[in-house]
């Protein structure tokens, strides 16, 4: 006699089903009623692999560095106008001394007139200095809450660069050269090394500065325009009223803008084909596509609604002063955090004192110094620091003897930035100027040795970066640059 199988799935369905009874299937009946649902199965694992074949042909897929990278991200904290290195990380005993005294060595002729004729005196600095942290590294009183990162910091005190002028010095900060239009430091290295976040564009500026090369500190220039850096708001907008352009459609749905934007894709592809290569068709292809999907990520990250008040307050948000910086140095916390690679905060064109240097160097420090510290702090207690390159830094400084009777005017000879995180020695101090603080003399870092270990904390090779355009091989450091092993970890 044969023996009816029993039931292998008894299963009460009521609350799915409806059904009044306990439902019993056999495992024939199983596999007659869910054949469908294998096809549904081998349809979504399609889906998956199309839309990792599309991120993997993407301009902004991430890509592998070329050696063991310290540092995942960089975050460049830009202070537009050049602060005082002798009134913040610069110490000299002898300018201190010496000040009133005349100017002991000649001065360059600037901007044609006859400056180079009189001889300024020397300005010693208004604010006293004292060693910080366990490393007793020199930070002065203008900065009292970065100096309680003191530990953190890898100070570079004997940048040099070209030009005397503002235009000049800040695109060779941003790009390597001030004579041609140049990729930026952000475009070399999304175009390195892509994205983390496919919704999200690789380099974000926040509240760019419209003067001194304007655009092009961000721009793309002969890189595919994918790598072109996304502006939000402007330094001249406060930043609650900064937005990313275009990022959300109040009026229509987004199944209705999928649908429209196929469209017009279909004709920017048909366009393409027939210029069988266009960058710049292919750029505005992606770019439309990263609009679309930015939709669902970043009008979220915008918003600083679900941060703490003890995170707040530790970016001074809320107190006047501070509220708006410390509003840009948070999102640029959101941003590192959600794999954006490369982020630049500026504050906006305030650190040029040729006059009334006290008034000016104050206003700026007590607007930037405390949520640059939170910044800091917040990145270390959220274990970020260690593969996030933090840059403190302008595109020159100033000089030690006196503009006028209160202000120092440009200094591109010898200037100080510091970097924190991301595979730098901490509490330390490399390279020297003279006494005075007029030039460097010990240990000379040039933009394009700063450029160059920057890539090299990313895992990138300088001279192995490189882009053909015109007929020859491009890279941010041009023919120029070592990298500074000395600060390395």
């Amino acid at each position: 006699m044969r023996v009816k199988k029993k039931s292998m799935l008894p299963m009460n369905l009521n609350n799915i089903w409806g059904h009044q009874q306990p439902v019993r299937l056999d495992r024939r009946t199983l596999l007659k009623r869910a054949a469908c649902g294998f096809g549904y199965l081998a349809f979504a694992g399609l889906c998956a692999e199309s839309r990792s074949e599309s991120k993997a042909s993407s301009p902004l897929a991430p890509k592998a560095p070329h050696h063991r990278a310290r540092a995942k991200r960089v975050i460049f904290l830009f202070m537009h106008g050049g602060p005082s290195q002798v009134d913040t990380f610069d110490y000299k005993p002898r300018l201190n001394r010496e000040s009133g005294q005349p100017c002991p060595f000649p001065q360059p002729k600037a901007f044609g007139d006859d400056r180079a004729k009189k001889v300024p005196p020397l300005l010693g600095s208004p604010w006293p200095f004292r060693q910080r942290g366990a490393s007793g590294l020199w930070v002065s009183e203008l900065l009292p809450e970065i100096a309680t990162c003191a530990d953190d910091l890898c100070v570079i005190r004997s940048m040099h660069t070209e030009g005397q002028a503002h235009g000049e010095a800040t695109l060779r900060m941003h790009t390597g050269a001030s004579n041609l239009v140049r990729p930026s430091v952000g475009s070399w290295v999304t175009y390195g090394l892509g994205s983390e976040n496919e919704d999200l564009p690789g380099f974000v500026t926040i509240c760019p500065p419209r003067a001194h090369g304007g655009v092009q500190n961000y721009s793309s220039a002969f890189l595919p325009a994918a790598y072109q850096g996304t502006a939000i708001g402007a330094v001249d907008v406060p930043f609650t009223q900064a937005e990313i352009p275009f990022a959300k459609d109040q009026g229509l749905s987004l199944a209705r803008q999928r649908r429209q934007l196929d469209l017009i894709q279909d004709f920017n592809r048909e366009h393409l084909a027939g210029a069988r290569h266009d960058q710049n068709i292919e750029g505005l292809i992606e770019s439309f596509e990263l609009a679309f999907r930015m939709q669902s990520e970043a009008p979220a990250l915008m918003k600083l609604d679900d941060e703490s008040p003890a995170t707040k307050r530790l970016y001074g948000i809320g107190q006047e002063e501070t509220d708006d910086f410390g509003r840009q140095c948070l999102l640029a916390r959101r941003f590192a955090e959600a794999g954006v690679r490369y982020i630049q905060v500026s504050t906006g064109y305030k650190w040029d004192q040729h006059k009334e240097l006290v008034t000016g160097h104050n206003k700026i420090a007590r607007a930037s110094d405390r949520p640059i510290a939170g910044l800091l702090k917040d990145l270390k207690g959220r274990g970020l620091l260690n593969d996030t390159l933090v840059i403190w830094g302008a595109e020159f400084g100033r000089t030690p003897f006196a503009e006028g009777e209160d202000g120092r005017d440009h200094n591109p000879q010898g200037f100080t930035i510091w970097m924190a995180g991301g595979g730098v020695r901490g509490g330390i101090a490399h390279g020297e100027t003279d006494e005075y603080g007029h030039r460097a003399i010990a240990g000379k870092v040039h933009v394009h040795d700063l450029h160059a270990t920057v890539l090299h904390l990313l895992g990138l090779d300088h001279e192995r970066l490189t882009y053909r355009y015109s007929g020859r091989d491009f890279r941010l450091t041009d023919v120029h640059g070592e990298v500074v092993k000395e600060i390395l970890a």
